[in-house]
């Protein structure tokens, strides 16, 4: 009897073919696959079956399946005898562990997560030669939709081995970087490959050194890549010429949805970077989360932002946080607050605001603003007069929902109000970072460990982030997978 072929191969001979073994049978692998190891995407299953299947299934013939092995480990084995080089027993234990969720990658994708601050198994670091060797497993793998490489020991030669991956492989959309020992000439090499890529949606570089020339090379990548949504430079001691690089090529680019800039190396006192993102964001339409931590910001800069964000009607969440701003530079805010529609995260940790600050910002949000749901003023030395006046709004505005506080100088009276929002309802636990208890007849605000970015320099080592609403930047504005 001759086996049916497949779509593209030639008609088999008259007559209905009779029902090959299940053991003939092999499922079309999908074609395109979703962001991260949990995206929701249709089953490949659903669409219509194509000529010459049987069920939904093509058939293949048994040499053909049995010559290339279907599970990851094997080939991994494989991939290292071949290339002569020894097996990272790490990797092995992941790529065993991802073969067990066999029906799970082929309908959702699945994200690697070969991080090095792994503290559940043993943890051989991942070098440049092992990511050789994993390479070219996932060269052709279309089920892994995500690599977290994060905390190993990749340098600029190992970055050889990330280009080549994002050059060849068609289907991977996050990958994590963050925290390897990759340089000026790596970010040359991963942001040329960047160039051809037509799939990565997520990169992230946090805490590369690639400096002020690595950076530029994203910079340029900007100018003519169109398919990547986030981008994070953060703690890669980036500097003024890169920062207004990416501004102006993010003033042309139409696809980035979020980028985090935190942290670059400034020497001047101008704030020339700041004038240069708020040109960018009166043209920009298409950005939708801005991180400008740690960038020696005054009242200048802000007021420079807020003129912008007039005219802005896209950005949801932006991050000023540990800068050095005031009272002064805050009440801009404050007016931006009245007329804005479409800001939902405010992120002001770790400034100066003080009492009038609060004052200013409880009373855009108590009459005016109704859009606002995430305002982080941690440590920003306001006393019980401010964060009176912050609660007192939250009792008008029903959408504000998630409030941080701690770090600041409690009285009684704020240990009183924010009590009474919590117990009423109106403020719930995991939407705040305080937690009232008694002593004595006395209320007091313990710290809960809530925040805007909980998650950002670590993730739970065993399953996903249960609670989102925890780490509000996941639960409101999120862009993709993985922020």
């Amino acid at each position: 009897m001759r086996v049916p072929t497949t779509a593209a191969g030639r008609a088999s001979t008259a007559g209905p073919p009779a029902s090959p073994p299940a053991s003939c049978l092999r499922p079309a692998r999908p074609a395109a696959l979703g962001n991260g190891s949990i995206a929701k995407h249709r089953s490949p299953w659903s669409s219509p079956a194509p000529r010459g299947s049987h069920g939904g299934l093509a058939w293949v013939p048994i040499a053909q399946v049995m010559s290339v092995p279907s599970d990851l480990h094997q080939r991994y084995v494989q991939a290292c005898q071949n290339l002569g080089q020894p097996e990272n027993p790490f990797i092995a234990h992941v790529l065993q562990e991802a073969d067990k969720n066999d029906e799970t990658r082929w309908t959702k994708g699945i994200t690697l997560k070969i991080a090095g601050n792994n503290h559940l198994v043993p943890v051989q670091r991942v070098t440049g030669d092992d990511l050789q060797v994993l390479a070219s497993v996932l060269r052709d793998t279309v089920f892994v939709t995500g690599l977290d490489l994060r905390c190993n020991v990749l340098t600029d030669s190992g970055a050889k081995n990330v280009a080549a991956l994002l050059q060849e492989n068609s289907t991977l959309r996050y990958l994590n970087l963050m925290f390897n020992d990759i340089g000026t000439s790596g970010a040359e090499l991963i942001a040329g490959a960047l160039h051809r890529n037509k799939t990565l949606v997520y990169m992230r570089m946090t805490g590369n050194k690639i400096g002020n020339k690595g950076g530029m090379f994203f910079a340029s990548m900007l100018q003519i890549n169109s398919t990547l949504e986030k981008l994070d430079l953060g703690d890669c001691d980036i500097g003024m010429e890169c920062l207004i690089a990416i501004a102006t090529a993010l003033t042309q680019n139409k696809s980035v949805k979020a980028i985090n800039l935190n942290r670059p190396l400034l020497y001047s006192q101008e704030e020339e970077t700041t004038v240069h993102v708020a040109l960018m964001l009166k043209n920009n339409s298409s950005l939708v989360e801005l991180h400008l931590c740690k960038h020696e910001m005054r009242n200048f800069g802000v007021e420079r932002l807020c003129e912008a964000l007039y005219e802005n009607s896209s950005l949801r969440y932006l991050d000023l946080s540990c800068n050095k701003i005031t009272r002064d530079g805050v009440k801009f805010l404050g007016e931006l607050l009245k007329l804005n529609q479409t800001l939902e995260i405010l992120d002001l940790n770790a400034n100066r605001i003080e009492d009038d600050g609060a004052i200013y910002l409880s009373e855009a949000l108590a009459l005016y603003n109704r859009t606002l749901q995430a305002l982080s003023v941690v440590s920003n030395n306001i006393s019980g007069k401010g964060l009176v006046a912050l609660s007192d709004a939250m009792k008008t505005n029903m959408e504000l929902s998630y409030i941080y506080i701690w770090g600041n100088k409690f009285d009684e009276a704020t240990c009183m109000a924010f009590s009474e929002l919590i117990q009423t309802g109106r403020l719930t636990p995991n939407r705040t970072d305080v937690e009232p208890y008694e002593v004595d007849g006395h209320i007091h605000l313990a710290e809960l460990s809530h925040g805007l970015r909980r998650h950002y320099y670590w993730t739970p080592s065993c399953g996903e982030v249960t609670k989102k609403d925890a780490n509000a930047s996941l639960a409101i504005a999120a862009v993709s997978e993985h922020l």
